[in-house]
């Protein structure tokens, strides 16, 4: 298995480094389009290579992703931890209900009722 992901690990390089090698043009990446950066005197621009641009836009897509999940599911592991919390707190009172009925008894009967 170890092997096959480092199979897939060098042809994804493989891929990447030939994406990188055919697109080598510069390209200018503007803030804004022309007729708005005149009237808020806002003329930035940056000149990159093509496949910085396509990469970038690729990681820029994943990290926003990641983090539209992570407030997504946010409620979701808010509820799993109130929830863990009312476990223990449920399990803590068992036991000492548990402790409180089996006061009297014998070791070896209050182990047999707790294997029940």
């Amino acid at each position: 298995m170890r092997y096959i992901r480092y199979a897939f690990l060098a042809a994804l390089a493989i891929l990447l480094v030939s994406v990188a090698l055919a697109n080598r043009q510069e390209v200018t990446l503007t803030l804004l389009p022309s007729g708005l950066s005149n009237l808020l005197q806002l003329q930035h621009s940056l000149t990159l290579p093509l496949f910085v641009v396509i990469f970038g836009g690729i990681v820029f897509g994943l990290l926003l992703g990641f983090v539209w999940e992570y407030l997504r599911e946010y409620k979701h592991r808010a509820a799993a931890s109130r929830n863990q919390g009312e476990v223990k707190k449920l399990e803590r009172e068992l036991r000492r209900v548990k402790g409180q009925r089996d006061e009297g008894k014998d070791e070896v009967l209050a182990l047999l009722d707790e294997a029940r």
